[in-house]
């Protein structure tokens, strides 16, 4: 059971709450900035942290009283994806944020979940020297021509290659 965290020499592992949605891909952006205008999804020097799965095929059939009206045959839409962030484990907060959700998202149901989990909050140890660093290696999240801080090299470091 997940009751406490726990440190390690490079991490903390931190109790929070896995909240995760499904939605029309479409209405993410839309339902994503209601929950950031609430709480800001910070992870160490990052925030607006959240993942979207891939596209899928979400099936569901209308029943008496949904908003469709009632159905015999089970609807399929496609372009359906579940997005997942952390937050606090702190009831009210969820509770906001479940609100916030609801209220963005365009379904009568929308289907969001909450999970404790334990979640990996790094110390920020100093990793220049670990080559499996992204900022370490020449990846192709760098722009052209900067740094692994994003800067762009000196004249006079340009000037001695």
């Amino acid at each position: 059971m997940v009751d406490s965290g726990f440190e390690t020499r490079s991490l903390r592992m931190e109790l929070l709450l896995l909240v995760t949605f499904q939605a029309p891909a479409v209405d993410v952006e839309r339902i994503m900035e209601a929950v950031v205008a609430i709480t800001p999804l910070r992870m160490g020097k990052y925030d607006a942290n959240a993942y979207q799965s891939a596209q899928g095929i979400e099936h569901y059939r209308p029943l008496e009283g949904a908003a469709a009206g009632a159905e015999t045959e089970l609807r399929r839409r496609p372009g359906t994806v579940e997005v997942s962030f952390e937050i606090a484990d702190d009831q009210v907060l969820a509770a906001r944020v479940v609100e916030a959700i609801f209220q963005a998202h365009s379904y009568q149901e929308p289907v969001i979940r909450i999970q404790p989990l334990l979640a990996s909050r790094s110390k920020g140890l100093d990793d220049r020297a670990n080559p499996n660093r992204w900022w370490n290696t020449t990846g192709d999240w760098k722009k052209a021509g900067e740094d692994r801080l994003g800067k762009a090299p000196s004249p006079e470091s340009v000037a001695a290659e």
